[in-house]
């Protein structure tokens, strides 16, 4: 039974932080589909994971291509898992199911903090989860280190 992990973002922006988590969770040995509501959006983190250079390279692809089940990473705006994903992390307020955080290994939503929509969007995401059992934590990178602020057990 997996867990969602919300990640308040204050102080680095979402393509500062999402290539640390990916590394993260690569480094567990996931496969991961970072989902995204609008695929423009999505093309320009394809963009920026690719420019990051060569000490932080992430294997991934935009979803639609003839390979999509070999990507490790798979940038989409679907809620289907065509890479097998086991870790789903969502951006710009992407929706994520209650059976989604149980079936797979980690569920990670960050949104971005100065964006009240985005945070009002996250409070419900997280009211919703709960509410339905799931596993929660909070982060916050508030203090400039990121610490864990709330936890519901599911």
């Amino acid at each position: 039974m997996g867990a969602a992990y919300f990640y308040h973002l204050t102080r680095r922006p979402l393509q500062d932080t999402l290539p640390v988590l990916l590394d993260k969770a690569r480094g567990a040995g996931w496969r991961i589909a970072v989902r995204g509501r609008d695929p423009d959006r999505l093309a320009w983190l394809d963009d920026t994971l690719w420019q990051a250079g060569d000490a932080s390279f992430l294997p991934h692809g935009l979803a639609g291509g003839p390979h999509d089940a070999l990507q490790p990473i798979l940038l989409t705006t679907s809620a289907e898992v065509s890479n097998g994903a086991t870790c789903v992390m969502c951006v710009d307020g992407a929706d994520v199911a209650p059976d989604e955080v149980t079936a797979l290994e980690r569920v990670c939503i960050l949104f971005d903090g100065t964006d009240p929509e985005a945070v009002q969007h996250a409070r419900g995401q997280w009211k919703a989860l709960t509410a339905a059992g799931c596993a929660a934590q909070y982060w916050s990178e508030e203090s400039g280190r990121w610490e864990k602020k709330a936890e519901s057990g599911g």
